[in-house]
């Protein structure tokens, strides 16, 4: 199946699919903490980018990268995009949340993926379990890989701005626990 041929087939079916570059591959539902984990990132995203030439969008949207067809938790495009687009084909950063059932595939086939598309200058997976996040970005030829964790600030200059992990997780349980 080429991206023209799973686009075409997409927009009939009722579910999404994301495109992994030779089949569909169906998109599962989530938990109540990557909900809250995705709200907060969001929410940060939106406020800190206001007024900015950047724009922070969530998984109603999807991307090209490589040749592939994603649905991301969240990602930021810094060029403009018509307003009835469904898909942004120049993301700058792309943050997952990993999940037990698509960790492996967010930090190895989407990692290449992303690694693969020009436009994509950092990439952001954030722990579910705990306070944490894997961060590649481009130095130079490179994509050079960081893990952050605990009270620690993510800095993302290709978009210029911060944000402190302790916001993306705030007011979310660990363990077995509820929300607080």
């Amino acid at each position: 199946m080429t991206i023209a041929e799973f686009l075409d087939w997409e927009e009939r079916q009722e579910l999404r699919w994301e495109f992994d570059g030779f089949e569909p591959v169906a998109m599962t539902g989530g938990t109540f903490r990557h909900a809250a984990i995705q709200t907060n990132l969001l929410t940060a995203l939106h406020s800190r980018l206001r007024g900015k030439p950047c724009r922070s969008l969530g998984s109603d949207l999807k991307i090209l990268a490589a040749e592939s067809i994603r649905y991301p938790d969240a990602f930021v495009v810094c060029t403009p995009v018509d307003a009835t687009a469904t898909m942004v084909t120049e993301p700058v950063v792309v943050f997952e949340i990993l999940s037990p059932s698509t960790a492996m595939i967010d930090r190895v086939v989407k990692n290449e993926e992303y690694r693969d598309t020009p436009s994509i200058q950092r990439y952001v997976m954030l722990e579910q379990d705990r306070q944490a996040a894997t961060v590649f970005s481009r130095v130079a030829d490179d994509w050079v890989g960081h893990i952050l964790s605990g009270d620690v600030v993510l800095d993302m200059p290709e978009i210029g701005i911060q944000l402190a992990l302790s916001e993306i997780y705030e007011d979310i349980a660990f363990g077995d626990g509820a929300a607080a």
